[in-house]
């Protein structure tokens, strides 16, 4: 297939935030830069999650809640291709679709953001702080018990605006969206993963689209990024089989660790961070799948089943 001097509109599905339309359209320039004669269209679409912004995400039915709506676009082929912030995509995917592109990840830490306090370790103890991730709360819970946790929904935008009307002391929010929207400067620290591991695939963009398009297949192909991609198919197998979903604070994170290696670490909480559960596995990038599926098996083992039934 010649896809050199292919003229293709190509039509894709995202979120309606500012942050997901910047991703897509950096998909969009992205293809564009390898393939000059293609154009794009964003498909704008408000998801269910987006629709229940005062209500807690993890009373609604978990992670697909951000991405349901964008793949019934490409089953019904309204789109050709949807763009997700892939820690929002569930481990499984509908029937006909498939995830062929990882891109090159971006930072994939938490970060502090705060008009009071420069760094995690300035917080005191008894510290308002701002997050509806069960994730993050559990490792704060951990770290510093009688923190506050005040639940904080909405955009970024929005929830840097919280910052200042709720009284919040702090807001902890992913790096990677603040720096893609260029509001760096409001980071006061990225938090140490030893304090708090990133959510799986934090970080990282997916392209998601029909199995049958190979044609689009040819054109995604240079986007895909083959590091981040074992990283963090290894951190989505953790999820996977622990059962991963917006009920559970589990942490999971895979970075390189020198020539061929990979370094996988995850953690399962309790909602107060008093119980925490946690393994780490290293190994040759051949040996992805081998790694996560020890890692998986040690916090089951170690105590996570337990946790798990509790917040299932």
């Amino acid at each position: 297939m010649n896809l050199t001097n292919m003229a293709r509109t190509l039509r894709i599905a995202t979120r309606k935030s500012q942050l997901a339309l910047w991703q897509a359209n950096y998909i969009g320039k992205q293809l564009q830069s390898h393939w000059p004669d293609i154009s794009y269209e964003l498909v704008p679409m408000l998801t269910s999650g987006d629709k229940f912004t005062q209500s807690k995400l993890q009373t609604l039915g978990g992670k697909g809640l951000f991405v349901k709506e964008l793949e019934e676009a490409l089953l019904d082929k309204r789109a050709d291709l949807a763009v997700h912030s892939l820690k929002d995509v569930p481990a499984e995917l509908p029937p006909a679709l498939h995830l062929p592109v990882i891109c090159k990840r971006d930072n994939p830490l938490d970060a502090l953001v705060s008009t009071q306090f420069s760094n995690m370790n300035d917080l005191p103890g008894t510290a308002r702080i701002g997050t509806s991730s069960l994730r993050r709360q559990s490792q704060l819970l951990a770290w510093k018990p009688g923190l506050e946790i005040v639940p904080l929904r909405g955009n970024i935008n929005t929830r840097l605006e919280k910052l200042q009307n709720e009284s919040l002391d702090a807001i902890i929010l992913a790096a990677a969206g603040l720096e893609r929207l260029g509001l760096e400067h409001v980071i006061c620290e990225v938090i140490n993963p030893a304090l708090m591991l990133p959510a799986c695939a934090q970080g990282a963009l997916g392209i998601e689209c029909r199995e049958d398009d190979q044609e689009l297949l040819g054109l995604l192909s240079p986007l895909n990024d083959e590091l981040t991609t074992a990283c963090v198919k290894a951190e989505r197998q953790v999820n996977a089989l622990l059962g991963g979903n917006c009920h559970v604070p589990l942490a999971v994170f895979c970075q390189p660790a020198g020539e061929g290696q990979l370094h996988l670490q995850a953690r399962v909480l309790n909602l107060d961070g008093s119980q925490v559960i946690a393994d780490e596995q290293s190994g040759a990038i051949e040996a992805a799948t081998a790694i996560a599926e020890s890692c998986a098996e040690n916090l089951l083992k170690n105590g996570a089943r337990q946790l798990l039934l509790v917040h299932s």
